[in-house]
């Protein structure tokens, strides 16, 4: 089947509107919309456009639509509640936004799907910068208890920055001359325009996911530096307050914020301040400020191991010193007999005290035997027979000298004669 074009137009259209008189293509609204609509969303996917709002509506479904305005023309705008704003839109601010063309069918209109905004003109930067500070240092994102320290002797420096920009050179060259030990890692990102806080972000996420190496091997020798940094530097050069924007921006502040390697912020000059600053473990006023804040100088490594064996040296000679006077004093024979005295004196101390303390302790043990004996032999006494006869009492005894307790034993051995036994004598007596 032969495609048709419709005249005055680009675009190549599927046949199924009636011809005319004439001859010309007679398209539905449908057909036409459609048209306009293969033509203008392909070609504008990723577009930025300044301007400013007016007719702006806050719906209470979370999207939020406004139309983007300047002298001669305006254009219908759409935000999907699913994407991040993090400052307030209003009727009047000039912004710049970044979305793709649109184009809507039952109204036969096109619209901007804006995918990110933010303020364009000074005064609305400022207030945007303003409001953003305040919301993100209520919610703990400054919180100075939280940074944490920049390690002293780093092996690996990753880095965040432009690969085309004076402040990666800067930042390489401190580096080289301050501590060329360091292995240096980079994430390239764009650091200046609409969407450089999403490279930004993901860039430092990136270094956040890296895995540790294995173990070395002690059989091996270990490659310097590791695939996981010590410290980020995440920065670039000076600019205007446009040009700095994306570090002001909410996605690179949560970045810092969730990172687990310690981060310094190397944005502008020192006189420029930056959402990023705050967040970060430590803000350095340039990109150089940010190497040498990172690492420590060479010459001071060495005049710190020099101070070391200085100070290591002194304690060595004192302790020597120390050791060379007591062996002085042992070789002195008084003082060795006086050190001998004392020794003898100490234990024979010593020898009194313990054999004051067994003395004591076996005059104890006796004393307790003879407590326990006489107790025992009182408690024998009383159980004695005799003593039993001294209380008026009798017992009966069979001729064979058996003691007879009871009758019924006696009546059993069919005698009829026993032996009655007093306290002060025996009796022999016959039963009937």
């Amino acid at each position: 089947m032969k495609a048709r074009t419709a005249t005055g137009m680009n675009s190549v259209l599927t046949p199924g509107a009636s011809v005319a008189a004439g001859g010309e293509a007679t398209f539905t609204v449908s057909e036409l919309t459609k048209a306009i609509r293969g033509v203008l969303e392909p070609a504008f996917t990723n577009v930025i456009v300044e301007g400013e709002i007016s007719n702006f509506i806050d719906h209470r479904s979370g999207h939020r639509y406004w139309t983007l305005k300047d002298a001669e023309s305006q254009i219908s705008c759409v935000f999907w509640k699913s994407r991040m704003l993090s400052f307030e839109l209003r009727d009047g601010m000039k912004v710049i936004c970044r979305g793709r063309l649109t184009v809507y069918p039952p109204r036969g209109n096109y619209q901007l799907d804006v995918f990110q905004v933010r303020p364009s003109g000074i005064g609305d930067l400022e207030l945007a910068y303003q409001e953003r500070y305040n919301r993100l240092r209520a919610e703990g994102l400054f919180d100075e208890r939280r940074k944490r320290p920049i390690p002293r002797f780093p092996q690996t420096i990753g880095i965040v920055t432009s690969e085309n920009g004076a402040a990666l050179h800067d930042i390489l060259t401190t580096l080289e001359r301050r501590w060329p030990l360091a292995r240096v890692l980079l994430r390239p990102a764009s650091v200046q325009g609409i969407g450089a806080e999403l490279e930004i972000a993901q860039a430092i996420r990136e270094f956040n996911m890296l895995t540790p190496p294995p173990p070395p091997n002690p059989l091996l020798l270990q490659r310097r530096g590791s695939d996981i940094p010590d410290v980020l530097i995440v920065g670039r050069g000076g600019g205007s307050l446009e040009d700095l924007w994306c570090f002001n921006e909410e996605a690179v502040a949560r970045a810092i914020f969730a990172s687990k390697i310690p981060v310094i912020s190397a944005v502008g000059h020192e006189v420029d301040f930056t959402i990023a600053d705050f967040v970060a473990d430590l803000r350095a006023p340039t990109p150089t400020a940010a190497a040498e804040l990172a690492t420590p100088h060479q010459g001071e490594l060495l005049g710190f191991i020099t101070a070391e064996e200085l100070g290591l040296a002194r304690l060595v000679r004192a302790r020597l010193n120390a050791l060379n006077l007591l062996i002085e004093k042992a070789s002195d024979s008084r003082s060795l007999v006086g050190g001998l005295r004392n020794v003898i004196a100490t234990r024979r101390a010593e020898l009194n005290a313990e054999i004051l303390g067994a003395s004591r302790a076996a005059i104890h043990s006796v004393e307790r035997i003879r407590l326990k004996f006489e107790r025992d032999t009182a408690r024998l006494a009383a159980m004695n027979p005799d003593r039993v006869l001294d209380r008026g009492y009798t017992a009966l005894e069979s001729l064979d000298g058996k003691i007879i307790p009871r009758l019924s034993q006696l009546l059993e051995r069919e005698e009829k004669s026993g032996i009655l036994i007093f306290a002060d004598g025996r009796i022999t007596v016959r039963f009937d």
